[in-house]
């Protein structure tokens, strides 16, 4: 599999640090269309301490976190100036989880574009392990300026 962006191009567009960058690489890129994403999972994953002990799963808000980071890179990677911009949450529709992600997986995300007008998006998600369906949503994601959030004070 061909490497599109390597971890440090996805922090170039991405604010998330760790232990919530969810995105280790993208292997697809088609502009203004579709992404895929790859996150290994292992063992060492912090959410795994507690979720849960003894029976490793990873959160599938989590898994929706990885999708929506996944489905950034291809919104920022499209706009001029991105390093000035942020994307939020503004919705997530018809979530379904198929089975538990535990230690061993690699999450293949694949967002596809379904809308992106004025400054909200419209996404559609997919997580496979293996070929194997994971989980899937809609995800809704409004466009702000990150010098417009206040920081509290």
């Amino acid at each position: 599999m061909e490497t599109v962006l390597n971890i440090a191009q996805i922090q170039a567009f991405l604010p998330h640090r760790y232990p919530f960058l969810l995105v280790d690489r993208v292997i697809a890129l088609t502009p203004g269309q579709q992404i895929v994403g790859l996150k290994n999972i292992t063992i060492n994953e912090p959410f795994f301490q507690g979720h849960f002990p003894g029976m490793p799963v990873m959160p599938g808000v989590l898994q929706i976190e990885a999708m929506a980071q996944t489905g950034g890179l291809l919104l920022l990677n499209q706009i001029a100036e991105p390093e000035k911009k942020l994307l939020l949450f503004a919705g997530i529709d018809e979530v379904k989880f198929r089975r538990p992600v535990v230690p061993g997986d690699t999450l293949h995300i694949t967002m596809t574009l379904l809308r992106f007008k004025g400054k909200v998006a419209r996404l559609r998600g997919e997580i496979t392990v293996d070929h194997q369906a994971i989980s899937e949503a809609i995800i809704t994601s409004v466009l702000v300026d990150r010098e417009s959030l206040s920081l509290g004070g």
